[in-house]
């Protein structure tokens, strides 16, 4: 390395232009191969510069989203389920929900590609450049409820409200809440009501949503109706798809005895 890629390389340091810092030499070389101008060669180390913050974007987007897997909508079997809402599915990957701060809620049995599609929504999300956060509704409350017990309450509440524009509260219904965690997630609810956008996926129907928020029906309806006010509902019906390859296998499965 010569003395002006030497005085090259610690401008971009000090500017943060580490994209072209792995670049320049390449790019340079090229520039000089092809008589390039001065303005094209420029154009092409800020093009290089641009693409690389981009990719490093999506990398921090997806770390900060904590999904426990990747899934797209491309690995999603549309055609097992003749149950499954493909039109409204298909539409949602505009993500214009997203911008326009409306909700999704999924509904459905265990099994049937519930949290896979909220994932890949999410996915698709973060590959936009937006930032999203997934979590079970298990963890989330508890989250909070530690925060509370820190005194820490506001800020976690703040995290959760502002931090992300699409929130992904996986699995409501699963665990049963307490009243002190039912609270929680109302504020949740209503704190990003028209204010960011929230996807729920929930094995249990609407009329049942009281029973896992520790029986408080003035709650449940106060939640829901700000939840819903602006929302995509999704009915999941059919077979389960972790389910459908021992099915295939021939292995016998008594599925009356599986609950949701």
């Amino acid at each position: 390395m010569n003395m002006q890629s030497e005085r090259i390389q610690a401008l971009c340091e000090r500017l943060g232009l580490n994209g072209i810092i792995t670049s320049y030499s390449n790019i340079a070389q090229a520039a000089a191969n092809e008589k390039q101008s001065y303005a094209d060669f420029l154009e092409k180390i800020l093009e290089e510069e641009d693409s690389i913050r981009k990719t490093n974007g999506k990398k921090m987007l997806l770390r900060m989203a904590s999904f426990p897997y990747v899934k797209t909508y491309e690995q999603f079997d549309l055609q097992f389920n003749i149950g499954i809402p493909q039109s409204a599915i298909k539409e949602l990957f505009s993500l214009s929900f997203v911008e326009r701060k409306e909700n999704v809620v999924i509904l459905g049995p265990s099994g049937l590609g519930k949290t896979h599609i909220a994932i890949a929504l999410g996915y698709a999300a973060v590959q936009s450049g937006i930032k999203v956060k997934f979590i079970s509704a298990a963890d989330l409350l508890m989250n909070i409820e530690i925060a509370a017990k820190q005194d820490k309450l506001k800020e976690a509440m703040k995290r959760v409200v502002s931090h992300y524009k699409l929130l992904i509260i996986d699995e409501l219904g699963y665990l049963p809440i307490s009243k002190v965690q039912a609270n929680y997630l109302f504020q949740v609810i209503a704190k990003r009501y028209e204010r960011g956008s929230i996807l729920v996926t929930s094995n249990l129907n609407f009329g049942q949503w009281d029973q896992t928020l520790a029986d408080d029906k003035t709650l449940t309806a106060a939640l829901l109706d700000r939840l819903l006010h602006h929302a995509y509902i999704l009915q999941f019906k059919g077979n389960s798809y972790r389910l459908k390859n021992k099915l295939k296998s021939g292995i016998n499965i008594n599925t009356e005895n599986l609950k949701s």
